[in-house]
């Protein structure tokens, strides 16, 4: 059976009142010292990355004051086939 891991970007970056890329591309410059390209923000938004250097997620992480497991969320399988 599938584990699924679910990409919480958008919902962590508004329950921190952080609304647009370019905030959260401000938000990493200052609080995690982290550049990062207007892409790179717009792929991270777009849809669940396939991978992820280490460093990023701990920018993230810092920028947002949150943890990985609230950026990607665990979904077991017996939760998705009872939502369907």
């Amino acid at each position: 059976m599938r584990h699924v891991l679910v990409w919480s970007l958008r919902k962590v970056m508004a329950d921190k009142g952080v609304w647009t890329g370019a905030a959260l591309r401000r938000l990493l410059e200052e609080k995690a010292n982290y550049r990062i390209s207007a892409a790179a923000i717009s792929a991270l938004l777009r849809g669940q990355p396939r991978q992820m250097k280490a460093e990023t997620l701990d920018a993230l992480c810092t920028a947002l004051e949150c943890t990985p497991g609230d950026l990607w969320v665990y979904v077991s399988p017996r939760t998705i086939r009872e939502a369907k």
